[in-house]
């Protein structure tokens, strides 16, 4: 697949700190106009010589992709970062370099669009782990796609007797808590990283996080949801069933009736019946969610994991990767780097956008000897698309500058703008090759 040109990094600073299995070094704290970055893990990515490509030179530290998906030490890989800036693609991309270099890996995405699995060969992806064919070298490559109810139902089924496990999925409020729940995504999307690690079946994990409005929600919406099923709310409601002796039933009987009459008005009674008939069903295993919840949010800060933030050359998407930065480094989650997409790039970078731009005036206004007026038409007009791309460039350049001046130790490997989307493992090579730096 051809390329729009190819910007690489600049001279990189000295080689990755180590500070355990994975190498995390600390990030630099440093005060902005947007507030301190806090000092974290910066941690996963080693740092190559920085390359120039096409003329145009990128400070800041370069990420190795190979050096990471070569380590055996790495088991998972988090893709995050803001919605439509390409973190599906990388993943999948990802995990065919890392399967063609030797690893045994499963690519885990939320992306329902049927262009990903077409792109490996698939006719579908599910909840089940498919084997992706086509793929040279000794590893392997298997892919789903998060199915979020039928992970809820999994739950249930490995954590209840059968009886109740079926009383708990007839439930209406269950039904509608395990389709469309707030934070039910993101938490189902973490119940399967914990299973497939507890599975022990795979030597690398990708995981493409799902994606919302906002790049923290992925981060919070785990603890979030554990404390709804274990909080205030679901004990009251469990109460009766856990007090003993008439006398407390009967006294507690009166706090409920009056407490269940309030929310009955408030949320319906029929509601208010479905939600206690899911919380009595469902007692025995509340405790569970929280205490996964919390042993999945420790497995993001283990070593062997790395986070890789994605982001493309904007001002909106950096912003948001900014925030995550800050996030993993105050929660001293390991950071791999960053992967900025979409860079573009030209073959002619020593013709800057203002001679481009003369050059295509003049065209216009004097013409030339040598060319018919078609001809002079059509070189202007492209002289014209050269320093329009030139400006973009221009846009790109100082926007990810900005971004490196305040996170100087985060690495960053960029991966040019491409033609068209990817349709075929050809196209996700491609990208593999660019984003360990080749052109």
């Amino acid at each position: 697949m051809t390329t729009d040109g190819t910007t690489s990094n600049g001279p990189a600073g000295p080689g990755a700190s180590s500070g355990g299995p994975t190498g995390q070094s600390p990030a630099s704290s440093r005060t902005t106009g947007h507030g301190a970055v806090g000092n974290g893990a910066v941690g996963n990515g080693a740092v190559g010589n920085g390359a120039v490509g096409n003329g145009v030179r990128s400070t800041g530290r370069r990420l190795a992709v190979d050096e990471l998906i070569d380590d055996p030490k790495t088991r998972i890989i988090v893709c995050c970062g803001s919605g439509g800036v390409g973190k599906t693609t990388t993943a999948a991309a990802l995990g065919l370099r890392a399967a063609e270099r030797g690893r045994k890996v499963v690519v885990l995405t939320i992306d329902p669009a049927r262009r990903l699995a077409q792109s490996m060969g698939l006719t579908e992806l599910d909840n089940t782990p498919r084997v992706v064919k086509g793929i040279t070298g000794t590893g392997e490559l298997q892919a789903m796609m998060l199915d979020m109810k039928r992970t809820f139902d999994e739950v249930v089924l490995a954590h209840a007797e059968p009886e109740r496990a079926r009383a708990i999925m007839e439930n209406p409020f269950y039904q509608s808590l395990s389709a469309g729940f707030a934070g039910t995504q993101e938490y189902m999307a973490m119940e399967k990283l914990g299973q497939l690690r507890a599975a022990e079946e795979w030597d690398l994990i990708v995981v493409d996080t799902p994606p919302s409005r906002s790049a923290l929600d992925f981060l919070d919406a785990p603890n979030r949801l554990g404390s709804f099923l274990d909080g205030r709310v679901i004990r009251i409601l469990t109460a009766p069933a856990k007090v003993g002796g008439r006398s407390a039933m009967r006294f507690l009987n009166v706090g409920m009736g009056l407490l269940t009459g309030t929310l009955g008005k408030i949320f319906g009674a029929q509601l208010l019946t479905d939600v206690q008939t899911f919380v009595s069903a469902m007692d025995s295993m509340f405790g569970g969610f929280r205490e996964r919840a919390d042993r999945t949010y420790q497995l993001l800060k283990a070593p062997g994991t790395a986070f890789l933030v994605v982001a493309a050359p904007e001002r909106d998407a950096l912003r948001e990767a900014a925030y995550f930065v800050d996030r993993l480094a105050a929660d001293r989650m390991p950071l791999a780097g960053l992967v900025l997409n979409r860079v573009h790039g030209t073959g002619a970078p020593q013709l800057t956008a203002e001679r481009a731009l003369a050059a295509a005036e003049a065209l216009e206004e004097n013409g030339s000897e040598h060319a018919s007026p078609e001809a002079e038409q059509l070189a202007a007009g492209l002289l014209r698309l050269h320093a329009e791309r030139m400006q973009i460039m221009g846009r790109e350049r100082r926007t990810r500058d900005r971004f490196v001046s305040v996170y100087p130790d985060v690495p960053i490997v960029e991966v040019p703008a491409l033609p068209g989307d990817v349709h075929d493992l050809d196209g996700l090579r491609a990208i593999g090759d660019r984003l360990n730096g080749a052109v």
